[in-house]
């Protein structure tokens, strides 16, 4: 699984404030003030519901399960340095996967969709690996999708038999 390293949100710019590419100072002080700790099993993220946060794991492992109601199953289990929730933020849509700590879990967070552009554009490393992540997790969400309908198909022929 690809990680984007966690300190590397955290870490000084050698560049400086008055460089090209940002502060990443004074992001590292806005970061830290963005920091929240969760025990085990504790909730992080409800589906259904409406926020826009975008989450990087620091410390800990967190579980993602998704649920039809009746049923809950594990997509995931992300660890530092993986992140989670950039959907909700990219798009303000209701959230489709519950989010649970494992353990004990600290957690940064984005919550502007203007804050994080600004961010992968002043890391490009960052945004390059994001790119890897979130296209690695829509082949396999294209392989459960196709699964999905070569087991409709089956059925669909077994009823026509």
């Amino acid at each position: 699984m690809y990680r984007i390293e966690a300190a590397g949100i955290l870490r000084e710019n050698p560049r400086g404030a008055d460089k090209p590419g940002g502060d990443i100072t004074l992001e590292r002080k806005s970061m830290a003030q963005r920091v929240l700790q969760y025990g085990n099993n504790e909730k992080i993220i409800k589906a259904g519901t409406l926020e826009q946060r975008m989450y990087i794991i620091l410390e800990g492992r967190v579980s993602i399960t998704l649920s039809d109601g009746s049923n809950t199953v594990q997509v995931a289990e992300l660890g530092k340095g993986d992140f989670f929730g950039e959907i909700s933020l990219f798009t303000n849509t209701p959230r489709s996967a519950s989010v649970i700590a494992v353990g004990n879990v600290k957690v940064a967070y984005i919550d502007k969709v203007e804050e994080l552009k600004a961010f992968l554009m002043r890391n490009p490393a960052f945004a390059a690996k994001m790119v890897q992540i979130l296209c690695k997790r829509l082949a396999e969400t294209d392989k459960l999708l196709i699964g999905k309908i070569s087991e409709m198909n089956r059925i669909t022929l077994m009823r026509d038999v």
